[in-house]
């Protein structure tokens, strides 16, 4: 089963509070959804997106905007309880994300979670491939949240399996 954790850029104005409405957002085609990531319109993770959280979170799940870059956001349930909710930032939510991954250091991240990170991808033999394929989007991440910030746009996440 392929999982895919999407972050969408939306207008404030444009979102409704319908989870129908909200699925129909990522029902778009591949083709669609790579022209809004070129654009920074939209990002996703694949199914180790719970290594992305514990990069910016940590093991404790912090606080603040860095608890907020992967799983964070307001849940609003799927109508089918074994969905994954949806989770929502608002416009200043998204702000503060952008402005913490732009003064971020990857590498201080990177040292922190290092050894919990090299584990389910083949320990430290593998640790060029991995450390290149986490900095790399922590820079697609970055630009997303940047270009989020820059239209005040919100942001919607859904885990589409």
């Amino acid at each position: 089963m392929s999982m895919y954790f999407h972050f969408r850029a939306i207008p404030p104005a444009a979102l409704r509070n319908s989870p129908a409405w909200l699925e129909k957002l990522f029902e778009d085609d591949w083709d669609a959804v790579r022209e809004r990531i070129g654009r920074h319109r939209e990002e996703v993770l694949d199914k180790g997106y719970l290594d992305h959280e514990l990069l910016y979170a940590g093991t404790e799940g912090g606080e603040g905007p860095r608890a907020q870059v992967v799983l964070g956001g307001r849940p609003m349930p799927h109508p089918d309880p074994s969905l994954p909710p949806f989770l929502l930032l608002t416009a200043a939510q998204a702000t503060r994300v952008a402005a913490y991954l732009t003064a971020a250091d990857f590498d201080d991240l990177w040292l922190d979670a290092r050894d919990l990170l090299l584990k389910p991808y083949g320990g430290p033999e593998a640790e060029p491939e991995v450390h290149g394929a986490f900095a790399a989007a922590h820079r697609d991440l970055t630009a997303f949240y940047g270009q989020t910030a820059h239209y005040g746009d919100a942001v919607v996440k859904w885990l589409v399996t």
